[in-house]
């Protein structure tokens, strides 16, 4: 995972070497710029395309509109902008899945996730392992050697098939050589729901969507699947601190364009966007549900995207994740 100290070192070297950005015309945008996103409205892909497009607004004095266009794994909105003009007023704005392990999970995409091109990716919001108040497991270290020791005798809820907390999972299996029982369900809420009851063992989910619940006591993180501890939560053992360094696991929002788009064009986003995610109040706002800002530039959001598309797509072939 790139970090904001090594984004920023990257531009350094990029200036100090006489390098340049690609050029976007002059005059653009010269009308309303168009948000593609593939969550429902008050989701955090939602708020983070929403905070971009209001403040794109002021810097550019063009409208930025968000549609929503939520459903089938996120490739509703995927395939609208897959066939959009490549002129730089259409951009999706979605989480890792419809531009890395969708083509693997789903039988017949009519889009080409390799074919979208990067933009930037603004953000992303760290994983943890949770287990309920009234787990036996006090750490992640005791829950990890009990996994190990005793295959197939856990279960994990999800937020279903083929979704970050499966795939996770099924990572952990993979890197444990354990099989735990995997139980499905329609979302987040109704999967922490059967979790706080005590009637699956774990989950892996996002840091934002717990985070109350941990304060609250309801229950408990063990650890986070970052290699660096979240900001919201600085004094949470992270998953390498407790000998499973290969189980990183984050869901970040990428905003990318469709087939063709000019590099100049792609370039100005992403600096106007990376100025953006770090202004204090900005920053602040994120934090406080957990979203970490990042920033990153379209070199190295194209890079990230090829990485963590081979990852996932190799861990759902090895535990024959499909989506019908």
């Amino acid at each position: 995972m790139l970090n904001r100290r090594q984004t920023l070192a990257g531009l350094a070297t990029l200036t100090a070497t006489g390098g340049t950005l690609a050029q976007a015309p002059a005059d653009f945008p010269k009308a309303a710029v168009k948000f593609i996103c593939s969550a429902a409205v008050g989701g955090g892909n939602d708020l983070i395309a929403r905070i971009m497009g209001l403040h794109l607004q002021t810097r550019w004095g063009q409208n930025v509109v968000v549609e929503n266009r939520p459903g089938a794994g996120n490739n509703i909105a995927a395939d609208f902008v897959y066939r959009a003009a490549p002129d730089g007023y259409t951009l999706l704005v979605s989480p890792p899945a419809p531009i890395t392990v969708n083509k693997v999970l789903f039988k017949d995409l009519r889009f080409d996730p390799e074919k979208l091109e990067a933009v930037t990716i603004t953000s992303y919001i760290p994983n943890v392992l949770v287990v309920a108040k009234g787990s036996r497991f006090q750490s992640a270290r005791e829950f990890i050697a009990y996994a190990k020791a005793n295959p197939g005798k856990l279960t994990y809820a999800s937020q279903g098939i083929g979704t970050t907390g499966h795939l996770t999972g099924a990572l952990f299996e993979q890197l444990t050589g354990s099989k735990q029982a995997h139980v499905p369900f329609g979302g987040a809420a109704p999967a922490l729901t059967d979790v706080l009851a005590g009637h699956v063992d774990f989950m892996f989910a996002d840091i934002g969507t717990v985070m109350s619940l941990a304060n609250d006591g309801q229950l408990r993180m063990l650890a986070s699947l970052t290699k660096e501890p979240p900001p919201i939560a600085p004094n949470l053992p992270t998953i390498a601190s407790v000998g499973m360094p290969e189980l990183l696991s984050d869901t970040w929002t990428a905003f990318t364009a469709p087939p063709g788009t000019p590099l100049g064009i792609r370039d100005k986003y992403a600096a106007a966007m990376r100025e953006i995610v770090f202004l204090p109040e900005v920053a602040a706002q994120l934090n406080k549900i957990g979203v970490v800002p990042w920033g990153l530039s379209v070199a190295d959001s194209a890079d990230l995207i090829r990485r963590e598309t081979k990852r996932w797509s190799d861990v759902a072939r090895a535990a024959g994740v499909k989506v019908e």
